[in-house]
């Protein structure tokens, strides 16, 4: 069957009949993890949101106020993720997130179109197409796409959304011979019922499940932003339509001000500011490992010249690395029992080396991982890893002191 939202592409609200309710799980990822939400699978007697498909995003909205937080397709069902129970029988208000809903309407209709002209341009056919969250991307069948043929293929779709062509919705059956005539990449396997077909007129005709515009000047414009290298001999372009430009063309705007302000230069003029204050920074970075590397040195040789020098050496810097760390143990671990560096913030996070004897070194390198609240490993007389808690720092030398200290009572 073909639901209410293939229909009518532009209705927002819409009252219809649940047919069940049957208790459910919804597999999300919330900041990169992984939940299960409990909740309840609805079908309708038809539907206002449109359930995934043909490369489209699933709908967001209400029912009765409930918000539906998944829409999926089964064979001829579509079937609504909610968290409260419905009535089977009852009657419930559909209302569509119309931001949501419009954007793919434009994100899709301006694919079907420029996958259009691409082939009548240049004989490129799209085999596949994604509908980003920001930006979405036509997979073309070629190993590349010239900046001159992006150029022309924007001008052209353009052109015809200023044209402003009807886009229409036909639906017929699937014995019809029309079905042969249009472009597509065929039927899914669980499909049934009615078959659609989108008609740009005069420009192409193609099955699809999705919601479209009614007319390409619905789309505003069209933005290619280039190509990237796809899989397998193919072409990735990337595009923007409708409401997603404007957005993109504030949100350059407002890094442009910003640039502006902290490169104190005009826009044309922010790459090769960006360019020299990157080669400023990286002869910056170069001259101050090889201060790092002197100073470790020079603090190496303080330490070995030092008539009063002990059996542990503790050392501290805000700014180093673990070559700065390693070029140290390496000049004084063997005049010591114990050698313990770190570098970081001293109450956050930072690194740490333990160095010296290889059994004080494998006696003690786990336990200074854990005070530190870290994480390391070690052989062959060093143990160094991260640490989470450099405040601990303290801690790990009275350990280290108490370890050198009863190496002494046992020599005495």
């Amino acid at each position: 069957m073909a639901f209410q939202c293939q229909k009518h592409s532009y209705m927002k609200e819409f009252e219809t009949l649940v047919v069940s309710c049957t208790p459910a799980e919804l597999k999300i990822t919330v900041n990169g993890k992984k939940e299960t939400l409990k909740g309840f699978d609805v079908i309708l007697e038809d539907t206002l949101l449109f359930p995934e498909g043909g490369g489209q995003p699933d709908d967001r909205g209400l029912m009765n106020d409930i918000p539906v937080l998944r829409v999926t397709r089964h064979g001829p069902e579509a079937i609504h993720f909610v968290q409260s129970t419905l009535e089977p029988l009852s009657i419930v208000q559909l209302k569509i997130d119309w931001e949501r809903r419009f954007d793919h309407m434009q994100q899709h209709s301006g694919q079907h179109l420029i996958t259009a002209i691409a082939d009548l341009m240049f004989g490129f056919k799209t085999t596949s197409w994604e509908l980003g969250r920001q930006r979405s991307f036509i997979e073309l069948d070629t190993p590349s796409v010239t900046g001159e043929q992006v150029e022309a293929l924007e001008l052209a779709v353009n052109e015809k959304i200023r044209e402003h062509i009807p886009v229409n919705v036909r639906v017929v059956t699937v014995d019809d011979p029309e079905v042969e005539k249009v472009r597509g990449r065929g039927l899914p396997d669980d499909h049934a019922g009615p078959v659609r077909i989108i008609d740009i007129v005069g420009i192409d005709a193609n099955m699809c499940c999705g919601t479209h515009v009614s007319n390409l000047s619905h789309l505003q414009a069209i933005k290619i932003l280039g190509t990237d290298k796809g899989k397998k001999n193919k072409t990735n372009l990337i595009f923007l339509a409708g409401n997603r430009v404007l957005k993109y063309a504030e949100r350059s705007y407002t890094v442009e001000r910003a640039l502006t302000t902290l490169l104190k230069n005009g826009p044309e003029e922010h790459v090769e500011a960006v360019d020299k204050l990157q080669k400023s920074v990286k002869l910056l970075q170069k001259n101050n490992l090889s201060l790092l590397r002197d100073l470790a040195l020079l603090t190496a040789n303080s330490f070995r010249s030092d008539p009063n020098k002990g059996k542990l050496l503790v050392l501290h810097r805000k700014d180093g690395d673990n070559e700065f760390m390693n070029i140290i143990a390496n000049e004084v671990s063997a005049e010591v029992v114990l050698l313990f560096l770190t570098v970081g913030d001293e109450k956050g996070a930072g690194l740490f080396l333990l160095a010296g004897q290889v059994d004080a070194v494998e006696a003690l390198g786990s336990k200074v991982s854990q005070i530190l609240d870290g994480k390391g490993a070690g052989k062959r007389g060093r143990y160094q890893g991260k640490a989470n808690k450099m405040s601990k720092r303290t801690e790990v030398e009275a350990l280290l002191q108490q370890y050198v200290s009863s190496l002494d009572t046992k020599e005495e």
